[in-house]
């Protein structure tokens, strides 16, 4: 279905809280890595000058279509690129901004696309397995299911699904493929619903195939593998006071978003037993206070909120890192 017969809909997640967050130069240069609706650029772009300037990224046609609509009255320069934030680095090159004032990660699965029943994320509708954020992208749901062996279902299934039935669910999938391949989301909800013992299904908090979709949404789309790179990649780009806003939306995401965050944050990292540093590394970033989450409200109004926490970090300037830190200071 072309973008033009499609209405894109998403609702931005903490939005007023992390442009807020984000925003501290109306003249300056800030990258939606995840541009989607461009729900985060508009809010962006209301806060900028006609000097300040927007680079939206994303690797889903529909959604550049409709951020390009949405955007086309907006005063600030508003440039898009249709490529994903992995390439980060040659974006900016390419774009001419070396170092940018600021840069947003809405990450996860967008509204549109769960909604969208056809790309096959949802576990709700009966769909061809594809679930490509990148409809152009050749690998999709389907190589997973029907190629990878029950060792490597299992291993996504615990690495990115955190499922205990893991391994069961993995089993019964390959037992199936065996008779003719899996082509339906619908198909694929009715074997993990056989694998998984019926108590334990009306027992557990949420369907049985939640965690399996996910996790293999991420094994397509490299999700997990990609982060850590942009984060760092966009922390380097950021100029002096600079800002970073991360939106996740599981726990595995987070736990990289944390880690990385908090590395950066770090000044020494010489043994504790040192009583004076030596190591002279400097801390690139100041978390800007506890990680937040959707009010109450928001949650009325948007149930994909509940999980979802935000993380804004500062980019320090150099000159105002201390060359040596004792032990006592770390």
């Amino acid at each position: 279905m072309g973008a033009g017969n499609v209405e894109f809909h998403h609702i931005s997640v903490m939005l007023e809280e992390t442009v807020k967050g984000l925003v501290t130069n109306k003249e300056g240069i800030y990258v939606d890595c995840t541009l989607g609706g461009a729900g985060h650029s508009h809010r962006i772009a209301e806060l900028l000058s006609p000097k300040g300037r927007i680079i939206g990224i994303d690797q889903d046609e529909e959604a550049i279509e409709a951020a390009k609509e949405r955007l086309k009255d907006v005063k600030c320069r508003v440039d898009i690129v249709h490529s994903n934030f992995s390439h980060l680095e040659e974006i900016l090159e390419a774009q001419g901004a070396p170092l940018v004032d600021g840069v947003v990660f809405d990450l996860g699965v967008s509204s549109h696309q769960i909604d969208t029943a056809e790309r096959g994320f949802s576990y709700m509708h009966d769909a061809p397995l594809d679930m490509r954020m990148d409809p152009e992208a050749k690998f999709s749901a389907y190589d997973v299911v029907n190629t990878y062996s029950e060792k490597e279902l299992d291993r996504i299934f615990h690495d990115y699904g955190e499922e205990r039935w893991g391994r069961r669910i993995a089993q019964f999938i390959v037992k199936e493929r065996m008779k003719k391949p899996i082509e339906r989301t619908g198909e694929l909800v009715d074997i993990i619903c056989k694998a998984v013992p019926k108590a334990v299904r009306q027992a557990a908090n949420g369907h049985p195939a939640k965690r399996i979709f996910q996790a293999i949404r991420i094994e397509v789309n490299d999700e997990l593998g990609i982060l850590e790179k942009a984060f760092r990649t966009a922390v380097h780009h950021l100029k002096p006071g600079g800002r970073i806003a991360i939106i996740t939306f599981h726990s595995l995401e987070d736990r990289i978003a944390k880690q990385t965050l908090k590395e950066m944050a770090r000044g020494c990292i010489c043994p504790p037993e040192l009583p004076v540093c030596v190591c002279h590394h400097k801390p690139e970033i100041r978390l800007l206070g506890k990680p937040k989450q959707a009010t109450a409200d928001e949650l009325a109004h948007n149930s994909r909120s509940k999980s979802a926490k935000l993380r804004i970090a500062e980019k320090l300037a150099t000159d105002n890192n201390q060359e040596e830190t004792r032990k006592g200071e770390r």
